[in-house]
């Protein structure tokens, strides 16, 4: 029987709403925006760590990283102490390759100055915006994604004679090599020549930035012929044992500490850190992006709340009649309280339904259209209807209440 009651209320609801289309359309777009808001920001927001996190899982879970600031540290920020810091050095990767017996292995790289502004040529082929990168012969050890594909990777030979020898990223190579095989050709960089002895994995992209468009020289080759800038030396370190790290990165420390004289009562001059450093960085951006986006969804549920409250107002006072014949003819509070409740919740859940399409439309669009993932998640997805109900209860309550309070004799003479 209460059943029955109920799904009549239901009907009633949806038949006042059907009557008042574009009314009640009007009503839920602020529902419908703050609702799209939540799926598509949090859909690229997702996209966006999942991607971030598989590149970091791609380079290893147990990296040390040296630098001479802390990542997320900006130049005009620095202290005048800190800007006093001396730049890490070559000699510094290879005392920490002889002197801690803890670290596997020590990765290093610098990226050439203007190298938009070298060109790399193989007779007719040419690439204008290819990466020039100077690479240690200890790159793979420490970072597997740098495994070549064919060919061999730069040698410790190679470090100590500064070969004039090369290594191509996958989309490099396709540039200058698109119908043959480059391995044991010359090609030029910049006015230089270099014999390519080793093709690299393919990567991908990240963000819509190729990760294979660059190439690799010995260290020492690069920093012979190439312009760069000393304070970008970063030095990546592989310990032996992974439940190692934490001993590892005390003696790094204690060597560089004596390496750069820093005296016993003054910080490092230089910074260590893990991987869980970056992410943390990361997170504080993406909160910041979640931030935003709560502040712009919670003023459009807010507007679409307002919206809700001043349409069943308007719609309490439009069917003052009804409401007393109703009462009348046995209809209690409690059933008028729920018909106009249940009419807020179908109202705003509906505006949250087109705001999840929407939402995802645009997630799509964006995935489609641009190098940014997007994941909807199932989650975003229950979070925008439960608030889009939420807010037809909350701002339902009080044109419910009114309705549910009208004497019936006073509503039964309301002209």
């Amino acid at each position: 029987m209460r059943m029955g009651i109920v799904n009549e209320i239901f009907r009633m609801s949806l038949d006042s709403i059907r009557s008042h289309k574009l009314r009640s359309f009007l009503t839920l777009l602020g529902i419908v925006i703050g609702v799209m808001t939540v799926i598509s920001m949090v859909s690229i927001i997702q996209g966006l760590n999942k991607s971030f996190l598989a590149e970091l899982e791609s380079a290893g879970s147990d990296i040390i990283i040296v630098s001479k600031f802390q990542p997320g540290i900006q130049v005009g920020h620095l202290s005048e102490e800190d800007r006093q810091r001396k730049d890490l050095t070559f000699e510094d990767i290879e005392a920490i390759r002889k002197n801690c017996d803890l670290v596997k292995a020590v990765a290093v790289n610098l990226v050439a100055d203007f190298f938009e502004s070298i060109p790399i040529k193989y007779q007719n082929n040419k690439s204008s915006d290819s990466m020039i990168m100077g690479m240690n012969d200890q790159f793979p050890e420490v970072l597997s994604v740098y495994l070549p594909e064919r060919g061999r990777f730069l040698t410790e030979s190679d470090m100590e004679h500064s070969t004039k020898v090369c290594v191509l990223g996958y989309d490099l190579k396709d540039i200058l090599f698109p119908h043959s095989d480059p391995l044991g050709k010359d090609i030029r960089v910049g006015p230089e020549k270099f014999r390519v002895v080793g093709v690299l994995q393919k990567r991908g992209s990240i963000f819509g930035q190729s990760r294979d468009n660059f190439v690799g020289l010995p260290l020492t080759t690069f920093m012979k012929y190439f312009p760069y800038d000393e304070a970008n030396f970063e030095f990546i370190i592989s310990p032996k044992k992974h439940d190692a790290i934490p001993e590892t990165i005390d003696q790094v420390i204690n060597l560089l500490r004596q390496r750069r004289k820093v005296p016993f009562n003054k910080p490092n001059d230089f910074a260590v850190f893990t991987q869980d450093s970056i992410i943390d960085l990361y997170n504080q951006l993406t909160g910041a992006a979640y931030l935003v986006m709560v502040i712009i969804s919670s003023i459009g549920l807010f507007v679409g709340g307002i919206g809700v409250m001043n349409i069943m107002l308007v719609s309490v006072k439009e069917r003052t009649r009804e409401i007393g014949i109703r009462k009348a003819i046995g209809a209690r509070s409690g059933d008028i309280l729920k018909q106009f409740l249940i009419e807020a919740v179908v109202l705003t859940g509906t505006g949250g339904i087109i705001g999840v399409l929407v939402g995802y439309g645009i997630a799509a669009l964006v995935k489609a259209a641009t190098p940014l993932p997007a994941t909807v998640t199932l989650w975003s997805v229950a979070l925008g209807l439960g608030v889009a109900v939420s807010v037809g209860l909350f701002f339902g309550i009080f044109p419910a209440q009114k309705a549910a309070r009208m004497d019936p004799i006073e509503a039964l003479r309301y002209e």
